[in-house]
């Protein structure tokens, strides 16, 4: 009986390596726990390939991901959304700005961002103003933009 095996991992394993890699495993750690999780297969030479190829479709894939990220990181930059809230004379909100309507206000505007995607200071806006935000573009992209709370008349 073999002492170990050779895998390729589809997907990125915790203490053992990242997708593509060839690892040597137990036999019964990848017959019990990396082909039944479909995180490995047995390294042969056809696997090896596909695995190489679907590995280069994914970096292309990635990266165009990465520069419509980009594109969109900057068209966000340039522009100040407005929003209104009923506010006290001082200035604070009679509840708050969340991150779903942050989300809302983009999507009317023609930006489809997640509403978990924005990272808001503090959770909400709960003050007029003009507040700085972020939002998670994904590719590793961030993207700043302003938001202008105004109270209503």
């Amino acid at each position: 009986m073999a002492s170990h095996v050779q895998v390729i991992l589809k997907e990125d394993v915790e203490h053992l390596g990242h997708t593509g890699e060839v690892v040597r495993v137990r036999p019964g750690y990848a017959r019990n726990y990396l082909m039944p999780r479909d995180l490995a297969a047995m390294a042969t030479r056809a696997s090896i390939r596909q695995v190489e190829h679907e590995t280069k479709l994914a970096m292309a894939k990635a990266d165009k991901q990465r520069k419509q990220a980009a594109g969109l990181a900057s068209a966000l930059a340039e522009i100040t959304f407005e929003i209104s809230r009923q506010a006290s004379d001082e200035g604070k909100l009679y509840g708050s700005v969340s991150t779903a309507d942050v989300a809302k206000l983009l999507q009317e505007k023609g930006y489809a961002v997640d509403r978990r995607k924005v990272l808001v200071p503090g959770g909400a806006i709960k003050t007029v103003g003009v507040h700085e935000l972020e939002v998670k573009l994904g590719g590793g992209v961030r993207a700043s933009f302003k938001i202008d709370v105004k109270a209503e008349a």
